[in-house]
């Protein structure tokens, strides 16, 4: 790479290159093998992994289950980006664009797909009639919210994260750019959360659901570890929000869910059961060995 790069006419991939994640990325969609899908119990299965977007959706399940909705009782599949696995035949019959989360509903005949985390919000909002304003208005101004929040973060998590965090070299314009509008961001959301409890208002709402993950991580420090580069400690209103919303016990349960990182005991990787956050996390199915000496 070098700053006098002049683009050929026609792009090449390069399958060999020392780009992050060369090893799963290529210009093509479809399927790479032939895996189908496993298929738990309960009607709602998800096929997920504990990033962002895949968060989105574990806490709104969490957050329906606390409310009594035993229909959205669910099974939690992890899928391994890193070798492949959303490439697999079963997974890209669920979403064709291979990307976690989706969700695939067997309590509709034939089962129903739905992919893209905010189109998953969406669906079990509307579906169980809950974290969405019944009200035109109100209803409009979360759809509002939550159509920014898939539109803006890949200019925080494709764009800012993948340069500052991934990209085999330092390059200033890139990182400048992507950093000038995150913090754009963060002042917008900043400034909203200055008169509003919530994104909408009083009321938590699926938009909270899908900025909370993405944002609420550069606030506390786990995207990127770029919160001192970002200043993300200037952002208080964002900051409360943040701490508040971190506090919700289905909010603690639904970043558990699906995560093969970070201390075992938030670690589960699959979620088949209410009684699994007790019972199979990382640290109960795969203990440290006793220290020696």
């Amino acid at each position: 790479m070098s700053d006098t790069y002049e683009p050929p006419k026609v792009w090449e991939w390069k399958k060999d290159s020392n780009q992050a994640f060369a090893n799963i990325n290529r210009p093509t969609a479809g399927a790479q093998q032939e895996k189908e899908l496993p298929i738990g119990k309960h009607p709602l299965q998800l096929h997920s992994l504990g990033t962002p977007n895949g968060v989105k959706v574990t806490i709104m399940l969490e957050e329906l289950l606390a409310k009594g909705h035993n229909g959205a009782e669910y099974d939690a599949w992890l899928v391994n980006i890193g070798d492949g696995s959303q490439f697999g035949s079963g997974f890209v019959a669920a979403n064709p664009n291979s990307k976690i989360p989706a969700l695939v509903d067997h309590s509709e005949e034939p089962p129903l797909r739905v992919f893209e985390s905010g189109s998953i919000l969406l669906y079990l909002a509307d579906k169980f009639r809950e974290f969405i304003p019944q009200d035109h208005a109100g209803r409009t101004e979360c759809l509002n919210w939550l159509f920014w929040q898939m539109g803006a973060t890949p200019m925080l998590g494709g764009g800012f994260g993948h340069f500052y965090a991934y990209a085999p070299i330092k390059i200033e314009y890139a990182i400048d750019r992507y950093a000038m509008e995150v913090k754009r961001q963060l002042d917008l959301l900043d400034k909203r959360l200055a008169d509003n409890r919530y994104i909408c208002g009083d009321e938590y709402t699926i938009a909270d659901m899908a900025i909370y993950p993405w944002y609420g991580s550069v606030i506390e420090g786990k995207a990127y570890n770029a919160a001192e580069f970002l200043e993300a400690h200037t952002y208080t209103n964002l900051k409360r929000y943040t701490d508040e919303i971190s506090q919700r016990p289905a909010v603690k349960r639904g970043r558990m869910v699906n995560r093969p990182y970070g201390a075992k005991s938030s670690q589960l990787l699959e979620r088949h059961d209410a009684s699994d956050f007790e019972l199979r996390t990382q640290d109960i199915l795969n203990p440290d060995p006793p220290a020696e000496g």
